[in-house]
């Protein structure tokens, strides 16, 4: 695999834990492995002058369909960014308050500013906002690397199956973390 540093950065997709009473992002969801290889991936990424974008849950309670279907979990304010990670003082945070980071946010805008035509995707729910983050990404033009070991599926649907569907349908590139960081 082979990554042009400066047209390329990492989407960090929901990887946080609540802080209050939220179910989905409960801190004992995400196994110790996944975290790792989250925060490991953010690390590679720094080192090698990547940018690294957070696209977070921060939904409006009373407002956001998602809570509708989900119950609440990603309310604005009520979750941090898993300790594992170390976020960089150039890091951008974008929320969201749909799956997808592109969805009524300036990701978009954010990526073209800073000459992105490739993302790097980790995070969770690899069949949920990963895929969503990964379909707008195609459907605006951008090329994409999931990294598998990076990314998890608790909600609905298997790994498996989100990793096949973001290959087949978007083109993206799969990897784990040891290739991304030999790619960087």
């Amino acid at each position: 695999m082979k990554l042009d540093k400066n047209a390329t950065a990492l989407l960090v997709i929901d990887a946080i834990e609540a802080t209050g009473a939220d179910t989905l992002y409960d801190p004992d969801a995400a196994t110790a492995a996944y975290r790792d290889a989250v925060a490991r991936a953010v690390a590679a990424c720094h080192a090698a002058g990547v940018p690294v974008i957070f696209c977070n849950d921060a939904h409006i309670r009373g407002l956001d369909r998602e809570l509708e279907l989900w119950g609440e979990h990603g309310v604005a304010g009520e979750s941090r960014i898993f300790p594992q990670i170390e976020v960089g003082e150039g890091d951008i945070i974008i929320p969201k308050r749909r799956y997808s980071g592109f969805f009524q946010t300036d990701l978009d805008l954010t990526l073209r500013e800073l000459g992105v035509t490739t993302v790097i995707a980790v995070g969770a729910d690899t069949n949920i906002c990963v895929l969503h983050t990964l379909a707008d990404a195609y459907f605006l033009g951008y090329a994409s690397v999931v990294v598998t070991d990076a990314t998890m599926t608790f909600l609905c649907g298997t790994q498996e199956g989100a990793l096949e569907h973001c290959e087949k349908c978007y083109g993206s590139t799969l990897c784990t973390v040891s290739d991304l960081e030999a790619a960087l």
